[in-house]
């Protein structure tokens, strides 16, 4: 199968749970402590080391700062960069939409991501899924930790054993996604299309959930604290295998 060489990335949100960081840049533009490195740089080399040659960016929030630091990453990544702006906000599924409609081949296949997500996992894997399937949208699914202790009892109500941060037994949609063709023309002017479009393609069962592999980093960038934790766990991912990137 030929795999899709094209993404968006959704950069348009306020980040405003992650003030002060974001009072002079936006989301995605925040470091990541310890790598150097934005988000979204994070974001950009994996999708080239997946495949992906072109990207367009939709900004919002403070855009003219992502897109004075794309310009000087294109120089260094292998990747064609564009960037689009809402002048008003669309809302997520027009955001969406507004970035489709640059990029370079509308009748090929296509990645998206929301600017907050920092995973690495095989996005090939993900889009042979998707074809499998006759999607016309697939969304990866992650199980994130729930940040509290959970207490095992029986049916008579013994307590068996204390767990502490298990993974929820509840998938999330992990802001990552294949999009066949077809999907851009089902997408809202304006409005969110995980309430219209991802509803109507799950009742015809054209919507797929990827579950992420087991062992797969992912984390949703959102507070002061989700940054530390991602801090923490990315240098214990390093610590333990030399070979995990830092990109």
């Amino acid at each position: 199968m030929t795999f899709p060489t094209q993404a968006v990335i959704l950069a348009g949100g306020q980040g405003s749970r992650l003030r002060p960081y974001t009072d002079d840049r936006p989301k995605p533009m925040v470091e990541i402590p310890g790598t150097g490195t934005p988000i979204i740089g994070h974001q950009l080399a994996w999708l080239a080391d997946e495949g992906v040659t072109d990207v367009v960016v939709s900004c919002g929030h403070l855009a003219e700062v992502l897109q004075s630091w794309l310009a000087e990453a294109g120089e260094w990544l292998p990747l064609r960069i564009t960037t689009v702006v809402e002048d008003e906000p669309l809302g997520r599924g027009g955001g969406l939409k507004l970035a489709a409609a640059s990029l370079p081949h509308p009748g090929r296949p296509w990645y998206a991501t929301n600017s907050d997500v920092w995973t690495r996992f095989s996005l090939r894997e993900m889009a042979a899924f998707h074809q499998e399937r006759d999607a016309v949208a697939t969304l990866a699914l992650a199980r994130p930790r729930i940040p509290w202790g959970v207490v095992e009892t029986n049916a008579f109500g013994h307590v068996l054993d204390f767990i502490e941060a298990p993974p929820s037994p509840y998938p999330v949609n992990a802001g990552v996604y294949v999009f066949s063709p077809s999907f851009a023309g089902l997408l809202p002017d304006r409005g969110d299309h995980e309430r219209t479009t991802f509803p109507r393609l799950a009742r015809d069962r054209r919507l797929a959930g990827y579950p992420l592999p087991l062992g797969a980093y992912w984390r949703a960038i959102d507070t002061a604290k989700d940054l530390a934790k991602a801090a923490e766990e990315l240098a214990g991912l390093r610590g333990s295998d030399p070979s995990t990137p830092e990109g």
